[in-house]
């Protein structure tokens, strides 16, 4: 494929070698504006903004990646095979399942179950489980133990579903011991594994599943400031 490709106009040296993946474009610009020095817009195709700028004098892409695993599928994909990105974090929320875990937390996901189809592609002869680059999840939790965060790591579960019919699906999970539950992780995990590249996925808790809790408009910026923190933290502990 070339570059630039049908869904990315940078071009090559344009991206870092560690792209921060929010879902949703207007929190790609809020971090390239509010964190990064000098940030540059260098992509901007059906409005997927990308911009490459310096944290911590380290360089770093921040992109979107849109909603779901197929989306986080494409993008990733060519920023780990046509722009020779080495490292993808998300950073996202997530709807808690376990009791343990409260509004404002952030989880570091090991591991991400999913009800996706994503996996069949690769005609593996079992099942394959997602899971995090160690090197980035490590990071990550000392970029966190730093900054005084509460963090808890575990498996997620990465859903197709958003308005579901079946409301005993999340029960099922939660006796698995699933921790929370989002709709990108697994499909970052799968494609950097086929890539032989790094993923992880941080995710701020926005509500419980189980409780009647959800985060206001200003808890919800505070500890997304908080998420965007300890994944461009870790972004600099890596490039050390």
């Amino acid at each position: 494929m070339a570059v630039p490709t049908p869904h990315n106009s940078a071009k090559i040296g344009e991206i870092a070698k560690t792209v921060l993946m929010p879902g949703d474009p207007m929190r790609a610009k809020y971090v390239a504006e509010n964190f990064l020095e000098n940030p540059v817009l260098v992509n901007n195709v059906r409005g997927i903004q990308g911009y490459t700028g310096k944290w911590k004098n380290t360089e770093v892409t921040v992109m979107a990646s849109g909603m779901g695993i197929p989306s986080i599928g494409i993008y990733s994909w060519e920023l780990y095979n046509e722009y020779g990105v080495e490292n993808i974090i998300r950073i996202g929320t997530a709807g808690a399942m376990s009791d343990k875990l409260q509004l404002r937390d952030l989880v570091l996901a090991q591991g991400a179950s999913t009800d996706s189809n994503f996996m069949n592609q690769y005609k593996l002869p079992g099942t394959f489980a997602p899971i995090a680059s160690y090197k980035l999840l490590r990071a990550a939790e000392e970029a966190a133990d730093k900054l005084g965060l509460n963090t808890v790591v575990g498996n997620i579960l990465s859903s197709d579903v958003f308005y579901g019919d079946d409301a005993t699906d999340n029960d099922a999970w939660r006796k698995m011991g699933i921790l929370a539950v989002e709709m990108e992780a697994a499909g970052l995990y799968a494609t950097a594994a086929r890539c032989g590249k790094n993923a992880l996925a941080i995710c701020t808790i926005s509500d419980h599943l189980y409780r009647s809790e959800q985060l206001t408009a200003d808890e919800r910026q505070t500890s997304l400031k908080q998420m965007i923190t300890v994944a461009l933290d870790t972004a600099a502990i890596i490039a050390e």
